[in-house]
């Protein structure tokens, strides 16, 4: 793909003020830019994130519209048997597993945390299924805490695009986005390039012409 005029040797200061004008943007193009995966208090958020593992949202919100309803807090999740578990999730895949990481993430959670969601990164990682990924999603979204970026296969594609970062790796990525960004836009960032990937910048046929930071994209069709 021919890329834009943009020089291999950025300064550090143009990469800054180049970072500020992407994140105006895009904060103009989806000024409601928010987690799509439902849910109504954190323990819901942390289920839906684990499920959402090699997953879409749309399918994860169909299964956890009647999940849900069945299962109100950490206890009931943990005493449920397996099997039952794995029958309601099947469709998200990999449900073994994910109905393990649930049912000892949420045996942790009554244990440990009186039933209820951690808010620090520490606490939410040491739970069975939990990632820094994971955390950063249900801390930014169900606490307002930015502690860090959600690293996602968007976020992780529109790094190496638009010249971020030359990380492959999701937490060196993350590391380098957050010397970015600035930190009241760490959990909103996550989102601008989540929607701007499913939107605008897809995997396989990106929609350069349309592209509304196009200028600012080293990696961007000409013509």
């Amino acid at each position: 793909m021919p890329r834009a005029a943009f020089s291999p040797k950025e300064s550090p200061a143009a990469l800054a003020r180049r970072v500020q004008a992407i994140c105006a943007a895009l904060r103009a193009t989806y000024p409601d830019a928010h987690c799509e995966l439902n849910y109504s208090n954190p323990l819901e958020l942390l289920i839906a994130t684990i499920l959402s593992a090699q997953c879409t949202d749309v399918r994860v919100n169909q299964v956890t519209a009647t999940l849900f309803q069945k299962y109100r807090t950490a206890a009931d999740y943990a005493r449920v048997p397996q099997a039952e578990l794995e029958k309601d999730i099947q469709s998200t895949g990999f449900y073994r597993n994910k109905a393990r990481n649930i049912q000892a993430a949420c045996r942790a959670l009554v244990e440990r945390h009186g039933g209820e969601v951690p808010r620090t990164m520490e606490a939410l990682t040491a739970l069975a299924g939990v990632g820094r990924k994971t955390a950063n999603v249900v801390l930014g979204n169900a606490f307002g805490l930015n502690e860090g970026i959600v690293v996602d296969t968007h976020v992780s594609r529109l790094a190496a695009r638009l010249k971020l970062t030359r990380e492959t790796d999701p937490e060196k990525i993350e590391r380098d986005l957050m010397q970015l960004v600035p930190r009241a836009d760490w959990t909103l960032f996550s989102h601008w390039l989540i929607w701007h990937g499913r939107r605008r910048c897809r995997a396989r046929k990106p929609d350069c012409a349309h592209c509304e930071i196009r200028a600012l994209c080293p990696s961007a069709a000409q013509g």
